[in-house]
């Protein structure tokens, strides 16, 4: 990429830039110099995300969008595809992280921010694709609902439509998915804390917040006492109860995959294996064992011909049910079943990890990247 001066320096490029080794220091003095006010301010956002101070990346943010709501992100040769992103204000977590798909690609990403407040405008950018990146959550729902109104007739392809997004909430989800076999999903229900507060059997269960994910305030609830004590630490009015599922493997260690559903097929993101039910891949210890690096890398290269084929149909009714062109699938195995923790349409899937820790993720993350650009271009 030939990168000009004024433009925007996103979150992709600057993790890619670290992983070289660049400082963090020196990506934000970068963004602070940049000439462009609104790229400065957004991509000192992003600076401010890597180094975990949301408040003043937010702030940010509302600086940068108060000049312009629509960002560049330039791509890695020439141009082939223009996409254009619609995006809700927030964090990296609260949209499709795009600029990580399309890291390495000729495709020229445009970053629409849109609220409520400020509706998709008259005057758009020039563009060939539409895609909705925005995630689902109650927050959303009014937004998602206003934007699925002005684009039932948009006058380009639109990937991963708004009414699709919303059925990807957990208790929606759920109830759509209880019937497929070979598939197991834990009913998820809705509560307020007047009623959980009433609950006095059916142990274990798990507790978050409405709209959390990637494991934030999520809980495992063993009686009564668990619930207050949760209650009276965590804020919120409502939140997801789901009986716990005790899915550990006969070695007593839990495995937790990541899939990727693009135009209807299935990519391996990762696998990881922990001792604790909670499996995160950041905190499994991936890194620090190769006995598991092992596993992931076998898991990852048989793929196609074993865990795909092995839960093909219930992927396929998956596809069928929840309607996206593309969506992320956190999943684990249950006597020969596809046991669903998640689906989402803004889970991180990247080829940002170290080559020398997981040599094996190339070639598998470059079939993944390939078949993104790939449905873009069908699409086109």
């Amino acid at each position: 990429m030939n990168q000009n001066s004024t433009d925007l320096i996103g979150v992709a490029q600057m993790m890619r830039r670290i992983a070289n080794g660049e400082s963090l220091p020196d990506l934000v003095n970068l963004a602070a110099q940049n000439p462009d006010p609104a790229n400065m301010l957004m991509g000192l956002s992003c600076a401010f995300q890597l180094l975990g101070n949301r408040e003043a990346a937010i702030e940010m943010q509302g600086k940068a969008l108060a000049l312009r709501r629509s960002y560049l992100l330039p791509p890695a040769c020439p141009p082939a595809i223009r996409l254009l992103a619609l995006m809700r204000p927030g964090d990296m977590q609260d949209n499709t992280p795009l600029d990580f798909l399309l890291e390495a690609s000729d495709v020229e990403l445009i970053l629409l921010y849109v609220s409520e407040a400020h509706p998709i405008p008259e005057e758009i950018p020039e563009h060939d694709l539409l895609f909705v990146a925005i995630g689902e959550s109650c927050e959303n729902s009014k937004l998602l609902a206003g934007i699925g109104e002005r684009i039932a007739t948009w006058h380009r392809p639109v990937i991963n439509r708004p009414e699709s997004i919303m059925r990807l909430s957990r208790d929606r989800a759920s109830l759509l998915l209880s019937p497929v076999k070979g598939l197991f999903m834990p009913a998820t229900t809705r509560m307020g804390r007047g009623e959980l507060a009433k609950i006095a059997e059916g142990f274990p269960f798990i507790l978050r917040p409405l709209d959390s994910h990637a494991g934030r305030d999520l809980e495992k609830m063993e009686a009564p006492r668990d619930i207050e004590n949760y209650l009276s630490r965590i804020g919120g009015d409502e939140f997801y109860l789901t009986k716990f599922i005790d899915y550990s493997s006969p070695d007593g260690l839990f495995r937790k995959y990541r899939i990727a559903m693009i135009d209807g097929r299935a990519f391996s993101c990762h696998m990881a294996v922990s001792d604790e039910w909670m499996v995160n891949y950041r905190n499994a210890g991936m890194m620090e064992s190769a006995g598991k690096r092992i596993e992931e890398e076998k898991f990852m290269a048989e793929f196609g011909n074993g865990f795909a084929i092995r839960h093909q149909a219930a992927l396929r009714e998956i596809q069928r049910r929840i309607g996206l062109d593309y969506f992320v699938i956190d999943c684990g195995e249950l006597d020969e079943k596809l046991l669903i923790f998640e689906l989402d349409n803004r889970a991180f899937v990247h080829d940002m990890d170290s080559r020398e820790i997981f040599p094996y993720k190339g070639p598998a993350m470059r079939r993944l990247l390939t078949a993104f650009r790939d449905m873009l271009g069908n699409r086109c």
